[in-house]
């Protein structure tokens, strides 16, 4: 199941985030959107992690919670529109 995670600091990493969410289960893949043109985080990314079970425990968990000096805000990722 595929997560939402906003308000990330700048200088967060890949690595970084997923360790933080593999405290409450297991991470398959974590993704930090950054700018094409500075390629700079966009403050925002997506986590998938393992199992509808994990995910919905990491939203519980993590949401609101500071990671590294902010409040993120983690919830279940929409589908992209494509118009």
């Amino acid at each position: 199941m595929k997560l939402y995670v906003g308000n990330l600091p700048y200088k967060a990493s890949e690595q970084e985030i997923k360790k933080y969410f593999e405290s409450v289960g297991e991470v398959n893949s974590a993704k930090i959107i950054t700018d094409k043109y500075k390629t700079r985080s966009k403050g925002f990314g997506f986590i998938e992690m393992s199992s509808e079970e994990a995910a919905k425990k990491a939203i519980k968990k993590l949401n609101g919670t500071q990671f590294m000096g902010r409040n993120i805000v983690v919830s279940e990722a929409k589908p992209k529109n494509v118009n």
